[in-house]
């Protein structure tokens, strides 16, 4: 049991730090972005990054006294459901009009590596959890981790080229989102 608590609350700790970066990261993204696409999606990442803070304070406060998981986590949601699908339609909404400027490209690599190494960070603490509940909330990091990923790569795809992106959407609603034609 000691093993366990001691790499549950390791594991916690650093997931803390990573999920402070992130927040910290999209904050400045968010001040130096100049196009309207890349404000809002910064400011649902910085959002997203503080519901992961506050859900795993909640994981310490409760594993450091009780010595137990618990599923109190579960309460504390992101306000939406995929951040690729809210990418998507703000992309069409705002059509091909938007300038992306050379910072704004490279936040979005800099995004882009945080969230990979977030993923594989997380896939890789799932790899020795043992206890039910904290394998469940590390899977629901791991799918949130990658949708922030994919919006991130499917953002810097949109800004870099438009058009291509545009295509690309036409084609996947076209043949049942595949990718094939």
């Amino acid at each position: 049991m000691t093993h366990c608590y001691d790499r549950s609350m390791t594991m916690l700790t650093t997931a803390l730090e990573m999920e402070n970066k992130g927040k910290e990261f999209y904050g400045k993204a968010l001040k130096t972005s100049h196009n309207p696409l890349g404000q809002k999606i910064f400011t649902m990442l910085q959002k997203d990054e503080d519901i992961h803070i506050r859900r795993i304070q909640a994981i310490y406060t409760q594993l450091k006294g009780q010595h137990a998981w618990s599923d109190a986590w579960k309460t504390m949601t992101v306000g939406h459901e995929d951040l690729g699908k809210v990418f998507r339609e703000l992309a069409a909404t705002h059509g091909q009009n938007i300038k992306a400027e050379t910072g704004d490209i490279e936040a979005l690599d800099v995004g882009i590596d945080f969230e990979f190494k977030s993923v594989r960070f997380y896939e890789d603490q799932l790899k020795v959890a043992e206890d039910r509940l904290e394998k469940e909330f590390i899977q629901h990091m791991i799918a949130e981790e990658k949708g922030h990923h994919t919006a991130l790569s499917d953002m810097k795809h949109f800004l870099s080229d438009p058009a291509a992106w545009f295509r690309e959407q036409e084609r996947s609603a076209f043949d049942g989102g595949t990718g094939m034609a």
